[in-house]
């Protein structure tokens, strides 16, 4: 009887876990998915095409999560990554490469790509170094794009559509919100597979001890790198969306101070937490969306906000979750 009851007992969660906590993000899925519905009953279908911009931002957040949050990597670059992803889809599009299903993985590929050479040279330095390096990068990227005047240079570039998917019409904002949620989705359930596996649990391991786990053998410096990767890849797959969404790219995509909203997104959502990226960019972006309506000064309130959540809950918003659950 006792090992009946031990074969059929669910294993044990440890610190290193991070399940998808289905008992309440099931019923906000449910919810997220009859926004459309409800903006549509109450005659206002701007709050779609807001909704579906929180998303993008989201999985961006989800994605410097991933090394920042879970890899104590403090990368003060990766809107970068994000913009490529944007101007690989306006290119190929500007080439004729209309189809989603060519221009959106390339996206992804160019990313990934230029993440892993700016991986490989900056994760050789650690600490400060690596907060200024990959900020380097990142403003060597965005002068870079600047000087492109075929590619509309400091002005940016419109988009006459959207991509092309087969069975879907991308122009409808409806459809796009769906595939935006369903992406967002997919990316969260990829992330915490990959967290509650082998390499999440070194990840985190090399984030607690980098010294200690070199001494025991792990190859550190090539979990890192892949992690960066992974997380260079997903943010271009947000900045695909973004071209997308807003029928325009612009170099400002890439600029330093996009960086530091998606770690301000994360720093308030909740560093290393699953769903932390997510939480800080619906915080972030509503709250931007309502306090402009008020006032232009509104990075001041959000400032308050910011300062206040970091007081009184260092972990971020996620983690007064966490504390009610066991209260």
């Amino acid at each position: 009887m006792a090992n009946s009851q031990d074969t059929t007992a669910a294993p044990a969660q440890g610190l290193l876990d991070h399940p998808l906590r289905l008992r309440w993000s099931l019923p906000a899925l449910a919810i997220l998915c009859a926004l459309p519905a409800l903006a549509a009953w109450m005659g206002d279908e701007f709050y779609v095409g807001l909704a579906s911009r929180i998303l993008i931002f989201a999985l961006a957040a989800t994605s410097l999560n991933l090394i920042l949050g879970f890899g104590g990597m403090v990368s003060f670059g990766h809107a970068a990554f994000v913009g490529i992803g944007a101007y690989s889809v306006a290119v190929l599009m500007q080439a004729g490469v209309m189809s989603a299903w060519v221009a959106w993985p390339s996206a992804m590929l160019i990313s990934a790509l230029v993440a892993l050479i700016v991986g490989a040279i900056s994760l050789r330095t650690q600490g400060v170094y690596f907060i200024m390096i990959t900020l380097a990068f990142a403003q060597m990227l965005y002068y870079l794009v600047v000087s492109l005047r075929a590619y509309g240079g400091d002005d940016g570039m419109s988009l006459y559509q959207r991509s092309s998917l087969t069975g879907l019409d991308l122009g409808d904002d409806r459809t796009f919100y769906y595939l935006s949620l369903a992406l967002l989705v997919a990316t969260v359930v990829g992330v915490s597979r990959l967290l509650n596996a082998r390499f999440g649990h070194v990840l985190q391991a090399i984030r607690e001890n980098e010294l200690r786990m070199t001494a025991i053998g792990f190859p550190v410096y090539r979990y890192k790198l892949t992690a960066f990767t992974l997380a260079g890849a997903l943010a271009g797959l947000a900045g695909a969306l973004l071209a997308n969404h807003a029928n325009f790219v612009s170099p400002a995509l890439m600029q330093w101070s996009q960086s530091g909203v998606l770690m301000i997104m994360v720093i308030l959502g909740g560093v290393g937490h699953l769903y932390g990226g997510v939480i800080g960019a619906i915080v972030f972006l509503v709250l931007e969306e309502f306090m402009s309506h008020y006032t232009i000064h509104w990075q001041l309130g959000l400032g308050f906000i910011l300062l206040t959540v970091v007081l009184m809950a260092p972990n971020g918003i996620t983690s007064l979750f966490r504390r009610k659950a066991r209260a």
